[in-house]
């Protein structure tokens, strides 16, 4: 079986080693810019709500209390991705978690003997979520290890249906997502082997399962790498939209001029199909990071 490897560990692991030091390059937190001296938010719409992915911006940010005082004065209201031991300082800050992590991408439901790690851990965090507020969790295929598309779909469809009702009786959105396996230059830009690599692959997956608790992390970046025409897909499948997350392309990096996604576009997308839900901002920081998140904040404040 494959090394598992969720992001938390990811991030852990990292640390230590050069891949992390390549990463920090430019994200240490710096003195406060003007606008965060006055305490300006940067979001001024707010139709679009927006939350921070704690993994992407821990080495910038790594205390949470430093972390929450960020997104507040961005105006974001939430932090996601993040453990439950640190919802309790979310709330303190005012935040909420916009949706839960669970078991790794490396695991999931294509692959019958993860079945009974993949249903633990999500019935504890949907016992978790519910508890706390928190609306979403994530989930995921995992890998293919040699299975078929239409084998691997048959048992996500099966082993989703023994956790769902969990979902649905407790209030909580289970959100499946896909990831791109054609970047596979560094662990977070690309997943090879990941099986759920297709948009219409994992939403016949969610029709199939026939839950409103059951829905699509819809990950700009993932989908713009494997398929592409982002904006018709949004309305495409807009009933089963859970949860949005951004970065740009090519290289997760920030949603500035030198990557290809027209981010308004495609905010202004959300909003016509009457999307409510988050957008996660997901990007990898490779030069500050406040000035990288604000940007990329204002630029998704439609």
């Amino acid at each position: 079986m494959a090394d598992k490897l969720s992001r938390r560990d990811w991030i852990a692991s990292s640390a230590a080693g050069l891949g992390m030091a390549a990463l920090a390059v430019g994200t240490e937190a710096k003195p406060l810019l003007a606008e965060e001296k006055t305490g300006v938010s940067v979001v001024k719409k707010g139709r679009i709500k927006q939350s921070i992915v704690n993994w992407c911006y821990k080495p910038a940010w790594p205390d949470v209390d430093d972390l929450c005082q960020t997104a507040v004065r961005l105006g974001i209201p939430s932090i996601e991705l993040i453990d439950p031991e640190h919802w309790p300082t979310l709330k303190k800050h005012g935040l909420t978690c916009a949706i839960a992590g669970s078991h790794g991408f490396r695991t999931g439901f294509n692959n019958r003997d993860e079945w009974d790690e993949c249903i633990a851990k999500l019935k504890e965090r949907i016992g978790q979520c519910a508890e706390f507020g928190v609306k979403s969790v994530i989930t995921f295929t995992g890998m293919a290890n040699g299975l078929s598309k239409e084998e691997g779909a048959d048992n996500c469809v099966e082993g989703l249906k023994k956790v769902v009702g969990d979902a649905e009786k407790q209030g909580v959105t289970i959100c499946l997502e896909m990831l791109n396996t054609r970047d596979g230059t560094h662990p977070m830009k690309g997943h090879p082997g990941y099986q759920g690599d297709d948009c219409d692959y994992c939403i016949d997956i969610l029709k199939r399962v026939g839950s409103p608790n059951l829905k699509l992390l819809f990950d700009i970046y993932h989908v713009q790498i494997m398929n592409g025409d982002v904006i018709r897909r949004i309305h495409q499948h807009k009933d089963y939209l859970g949860h949005i997350h951004t970065a740009g392309n090519p290289g997760r990096g920030e949603l500035d001029n030198t990557q290809e996604i027209n981010y308004p576009a495609i905010m202004q997308a959300l909003l016509d199909v009457g999307y409510n839900g988050y957008v996660g901002q997901e990007f990898i920081p490779t030069r500050d990071a406040w000035e990288g998140l604000s940007e990329a904040v204002a630029l998704c404040d439609v």
